[in-house]
């Protein structure tokens, strides 16, 4: 790979093509969070690794545009290639449209692939550049001839998620859709996410990394269900219980005609953020589109008694591997060399033990002193730092189980920690469980429960910068809509909070170059008490391991804030102690001990 051929090869076919602008965005044509290596194309053209990214290419300059996690990253990775690093002052946004906006000329052409571009910031593009006349070129792949040797799409075989995991079969599901098709007048719904699909179908795939999900793709209408994939990645039994369960199956590529084909007239559904500009391009222009959160995004979100069986069974799974992992840190640092990577690949080990066990959930987030003050550091060869003593240790990672997905932050004091750090560390878990106890009315929105994990710092003059809580798929995605607490760009601030939505709870606080503090768990929107007034919820809080008592400053608690954590503690020992060694029993006793 070399970024400055490419970048020469790239202006040249612009050249040929009469191409202004050329923009690459990090994206799949199912707009996924984590995307395979088919399209990293960023990657592949300027050496940048980061996860989140766009690059825009003109005549005289070419540019990358991403967040301050990956400043220092990116001006190493594309020192020489001809490629500039622009820092995003907001993270999330299309300000490199801007750039384009401010830069070209009136009647310039832009040019991009639609097949990875949402519709939504496609219409924002036309939106934008409309006053100066530019001309939008959604159907151009410039990439695909010039990457040479080019990764294949995935080919994972997918599996059936057994009927004891999803706890309501295919058939069911597809029903309730169809309930709320007819309900709000919808002819075809058009799924693109993968999870969105995975869920609907009780299928399961390999084809990216840390999520239990396969490309493809799948339409949903009053007579027949449609999966449009790769039948090389159906194995045979797959095929007959999808046949069985009257879905179609068709090649991946053929969704295009298939939505070309619409009768005209009809009503199609499809979530503009999730869903790639070339498939909205081949729904014939008589049809009626209309622009909804997905109906499965909102049924999934919700789990059943069976999945929430489930997600309890295997936190206490995932809880037993972290507490042998906490106390096997205890026990190793200061005798053995420890490192940020050699730590994290330690807890996977034992994650691996755990009967269930799948995946990572994510690419585990190990960081010491410094490097836990950035809230998404990903460890590498380079920064991969040594753990001593003293110092602080963070550690954010998570589980993909048949019987659901954990995601789990703690932070460790490695030594004895300073006051500062004890008061800090307080006044962010005085957040997580804040949130943890709250009551709240049947209609509540996430964002309007942020403020209870936030109030004990902001008293202080103190925040952090991140979203308190993100939706968590079951075996799907880690983070996954709608429910969201606050306004994580991976959620609806919109919907509200009902009982059986799983919802991460992870307050912070960090000090620029020093340490960060966070402790997260998952809470459930359980059920509390109907009144006169009304129907209220709360939240069960499903994630069991010790929270650092050395790191806490009980002056700082009330009353209310220690019985919970008393009882919290003494839960996690009454249910995970049972999986332990003697040794390590005795370990979770001291490390749960009511203060």
């Amino acid at each position: 790979m070399s970024p400055k051929k490419n970048l020469k090869d790239l202006r040249d076919s612009m050249h040929q093509n009469n191409i202004d602008a050329y923009i690459i965005t990090m994206s799949d044509p199912h707009l996924s969070e984590y995307v395979a290596d088919h399209w990293r194309v960023i990657k592949w053209f300027s050496g940048f690794s980061g996860s989140t990214g766009n690059v825009v290419v003109t005549k005289d300059f070419a540019g990358l545009w991403t967040d301050s996690r990956y400043f220092i990253q990116a001006e190493e990775q594309l020192n020489g290639t001809g490629i500039e690093l622009v820092k995003l002052k907001i993270a999330h946004t299309p300000e490199h449209i801007d750039w384009l906006n401010e830069h070209l000329q009136a009647g310039s052409t832009i040019a991009f692939d639609g097949k990875v571009f949402p519709i939504g910031l496609v219409k924002y593009m036309e939106t934008q550049f409309s006053e100066k006349d530019m001309i939008l070129e959604p159907n151009s792949d410039l990439v695909e001839k010039l990457w040479i040797n080019r990764p294949q799409i995935p080919q994972g075989e997918i599996f059936s998620h057994e009927l004891m995991f999803a706890g309501k079969s295919c058939i069911e599901k597809i029903e309730s859709v169809k309930s709320e098709m007819e309900v709000n007048k919808i002819d075809y719904l058009v799924l693109s996410s993968l999870d969105d699909i995975a869920w609907l179908l009780n299928i399961r795939g390999r084809d990216i990394a840390y999520v239990p999900l396969s490309i493809c793709y799948s339409i949903v209408a009053e007579k027949e269900t449609i999966l449009f994939i790769d039948e090389n990645k159906v194995p045979i039994q797959v095929i007959n219980e999808l046949e069985e369960e009257k879905i179609r199956i068709m090649r991946y590529e053929d969704v295009f005609n298939f939505l070309n084909q619409i009768e005209t007239g009809k009503r199609v559904s499809l979530q503009f953020s999730k869903t790639n500009y070339a498939l909205y391009k081949s729904i014939p222009d008589n049809c009626d589109i209309v622009d909804r959160l997905n109906i499965t995004t909102r049924l999934k979100s919700i789990k059943n008694n069976t999945e929430i069986a489930n997600i309890k069974e295997t936190m206490v799974k995932d809880g037993s591997a972290m507490v042998k992992y906490l106390y096997w840190l205890n026990k190793t640092i200061g005798n053995e060399r420890i490192t940020e990577i050699s730590a994290s690949e330690k807890l996977r080990t034992l994650r691996e033990r755990q009967e269930g066990f799948f995946d990572e959930s994510f690419a585990p987030i190990s960081a010491y002193n410094a490097h836990s003050s950035m809230p998404h550091y990903s460890a590498s060869k380079e920064t991969d730092a040594e753990l001593k003593i003293p110092g602080i240790y963070l550690i954010d990672s998570g589980g993909q189980y048949y019987g659901g997905t954990t995601d789990i932050t703690r932070t460790i004091a490695l030594g004895k920690p300073t006051q500062l750090q004890k008061d800090d560390f307080t006044l962010a878990l005085k957040g997580t469980i804040g949130l943890a106890m709250a009551v709240f009315p049947l209609g509540t929105k996430g964002f309007q429960l942020d403020i209870l994990a936030r109030i004990s710092l902001w008293e202080q003059g103190m925040n952090y910068g991140h979203g308190t809580g993100h939706g968590v798929g079951f075996f799907l995605n880690v983070h996954e809509g709608p429910q969201t607490i606050g306004t994580s760009a991976s959620g609806d601030i919109n919907s509200i909070l009902v009982p059986g939505m799983l919802t991460s709870d992870e307050p912070a606080f960090y000090r620029d170059g020093e340490y960060g503090f966070r402790t997260e768990n998952l809470i459930l929107v359980v059920e509390h008490k109907e009144t006169e007034f009304g129907k209220f919820l709360k939240f069960e809080t499903v994630t069991l391991c010790p929270i650092d008592l050395n790191l806490i400053n009980k002056e700082l608690l009330n009353a209310k804030e220690i019985e919970w954590l008393n009882n919290y503690h003494r839960d996690v020992y009454h249910r995970l102690s049972g999986y332990l060694s003697e040794i390590e029993k005795q370990w979770l006793k001291e490390n749960t001990k009511a203060i």
